[in-house]
């Protein structure tokens, strides 16, 4: 697996995980990323002029809450859903 930056707005949520989203989280989430830093990248697979999402909606969203535009991301092999 290789881990590379990620346009979040190149990053396509499944509905399914999207309704996994618990939006208390991201907040507390967010002011972590900010004091130590991204700990563990998303997970992605390749999709068609895109990435989507396997894992990591929570902190995805605790990014675009602090402004970035990028994510670290690592790309990985999964089947679609």
């Amino acid at each position: 697996m290789r881990i590379i930056d990620i346009p979040l707005d190149k990053i396509y949520v499944p509905a399914a995980k999207r309704k996994t989203l618990a939006v208390d989280k991201v907040e507390p989430l967010a002011e972590d990323i900010l004091e130590n830093g991204l700990q563990v990248p998303i997970y992605v697979r390749q999709g068609k002029d895109r990435y989507v999402l396997v894992k990591g909606l929570h902190r995805m969203e605790a990014m675009k809450l602090l402004g970035e535009d990028t994510i670290e991301g690592k790309i990985v092999q999964a089947k679609k859903h």
